[in-house]
């Protein structure tokens, strides 16, 4: 990829303006029409769009926990690892609903549920009919 395409991209990525980034990438461009038609055409350029896809992804990455983060952290909470502000022990009652959660993830239990239903009873003429018996 070329430098200034490179430095497009992530000016784009910073600002999410193309006609913007195209002036600041390609500072001798100073009409707004001409850096919105070619930063339309560098935004569909293939390497363009992984590049600024990859660098999206990672910042993703970097400021959003996973599903692992999150349960690590519950662990922690439960265990009485992790402090406050003030540096005191997690309290039960936050201990335990690290529990409740980790616990329906793993679905250790299953919660009671009463189920209430009417049923119409249904009958059927099944006996042979000269009425004797």
């Amino acid at each position: 990829m070329k430098e200034q395409h490179k430095a497009f991209a992530d000016y784009y990525i910073e600002t999410m303006n193309g006609t913007e980034s195209y002036k600041r990438a390609y500072p001798n461009c100073k009409k707004d029409a001409t850096a919105r038609v070619n930063a339309s055409k560098l935004l569909a350029n293939p390497n363009i769009q992984e590049y600024i896809k990859e660098i999206l992804e990672s910042k993703d990455a970097e400021r959003i926990a996973n599903q692992d983060e999150v349960l690590i952290y519950l662990t922690q909470v439960m265990r009485g690892e992790v402090k406050d502000q003030l540096g005191l022990e997690t309290p039960v009652k936050e201990r335990n609903k690290a529990a409740e959660l980790l616990g329906k993830r793993y679905a250790l239990w299953v919660d009671k549920q009463e189920i209430n239903a009417s049923v119409t009873p249904v009958f059927v003429d099944d006996i042979s009919g000269d009425g004797n018996g």
